[in-house]
């Protein structure tokens, strides 16, 4: 009779963690993916999950002194990782990371440098400094659209993120 009760006792213990145990991988994001492409199909965020939203932020200024905008700026590949560093930064002080990250929003206006065209490629190469790499394997879902400008003539490149506190 004791060790019936022990038994009882041990099976609803077991009961109970597996059923918290399938809550818990309820709340996990879900990533869609297609392992060929670089980004995600899709994001699929649980009810009750915090989200973070940047705003639309863009590169800093390198050289204040210069008339260049090369050299105040940067090209599209030189705005695309600075703007990411700083998009870094700000999901640091928020008490997230890369790894949380699941949508990106990229604006590129034409580069006045390369016959007014969109450099996507520079994006492109930028995007796998920080993500779907050896250090960050994670994708996120992306869109990435032309504009005809940003704020200032001299922006290339404005990236909005939207992460998810674990």
């Amino acid at each position: 009779m004791f060790r019936a009760k022990y038994i009882e006792l041990g099976l609803l213990f077991l009961f109970i963690s597996i059923l918290l145990w399938s809550c818990k991988l309820q709340e996990q994001v879900k990533r869609y993916d297609n392992p060929t492409a670089q980004i995600l199909q899709g994001v699929e965020i649980p009810a009750g999950k915090k989200l973070f939203f940047t705003s639309g932020i863009v590169a800093p200024l390198l050289d204040s002194t210069s008339t260049d905008p090369y050299k105040r700026y940067g090209d599209t590949y030189t705005q695309s990782i600075n703007t990411m560093k700083r998009i870094e930064d700000i999901l640091i002080k928020a008490g997230l990371g890369l790894k949380d990250v699941v949508f990106l929003r990229i604006y590129i206006a034409p580069d006045p440098n390369k016959n007014k065209e969109f450099d996507f490629a520079a994006w492109f190469r930028a995007y796998q400094v920080f993500f779907n790499n050896a250090q960050n394997p994670v994708k996120v879902a992306r869109t990435t659209l032309a504009t005809a400008a940003l704020a200032r003539p001299e922006l290339l490149v404005e990236i909005e993120a939207v992460a998810v506190y674990p």
